[in-house]
């Protein structure tokens, strides 16, 4: 089985925009390759002028938070990192039983790379003030501008999505016998200096066949 690889837009973003952005992105995917068993439901993002749907699932949403968490904290005690989000669907095979186990295997039929570079925390300024004079911030045109960009690259990446849907059909397995919204799937996090990732990912290709990419 081929493995359809889809490598989404980097995007730099500031450490308070992470689980907006995140669950913007994952819900988005999860969203397209639902099974059919969905309420959608429209989600109107705080920081940018975007909607996105979800699936209405409170035990989808649960986990996705919860994957987002993960992700915050290893961004805090990894700083200075391209951080990586990666959502993969599979499907469940049973082994040949052997006399110890009967092994379950995952074949992963799709991936999506999440590509974040989080910026640092700025040090904290004082907000003490001794003056009643109206102080402007600099800082404030070329922030507004940044936040602009990064509306655009999400636009982008929803997009890219979009495409990727709509012209790769053919490597979707049938639909499992399963109850839940989704095809099983999971979500793995790295950063760009982590070597056990990217040994799990070669692992994986071993198993499925060579992913064909498309970004």
């Amino acid at each position: 089985m081929n493995c359809e690889v889809c490598q989404l837009k980097e995007l730099d973003i500031e450490h308070f925009e992470i689980r907006e952005v995140l669950r913007c992105i994952l819900h988005t995917v999860l969203f397209h390759r639902a099974l059919g068993l969905v309420r959608p439901k429209d989600i109107d993002l705080e920081l940018f002028e975007i909607t996105y749907v979800q699936c209405g699932d409170v035990e989808l949403e649960r986990k996705i938070d919860e994957k987002i968490d993960h992700f915050i904290d290893r961004v805090e005690k990894h700083p200075n990192k391209k951080n990586q989000i990666c959502l993969s669907f599979y499907e469940v095979k049973n082994k040949q039983a052997t006399w110890f186990t009967n092994k379950v295997e995952r074949l992963y039929w799709e991936q999506w790379y999440i590509n974040l570079n989080v910026a640092q925390h700025p040090k904290g300024i004082s907000g003490k003030s001794y003056s009643s004079k109206v102080v402007v911030d600099p800082g404030a045109e070329s922030r507004s501008a940044r936040r602009a960009a990064l509306e655009t690259s999400l636009r982008d990446v929803l997009f890219q999505i979009i495409r990727f849907v709509n012209e790769k059909k053919d490597h979707i397995p049938p639909i499992p016998n399963l109850e839940g919204v989704s095809f099983p799937y999971e979500i793995t996090i790295s950063s760009s200096s982590d070597s056990a990732f990217g040994m799990d990912m070669l692992k994986r290709m071993l198993q499925t066949g060579h992913p064909t990419m498309l970004s």
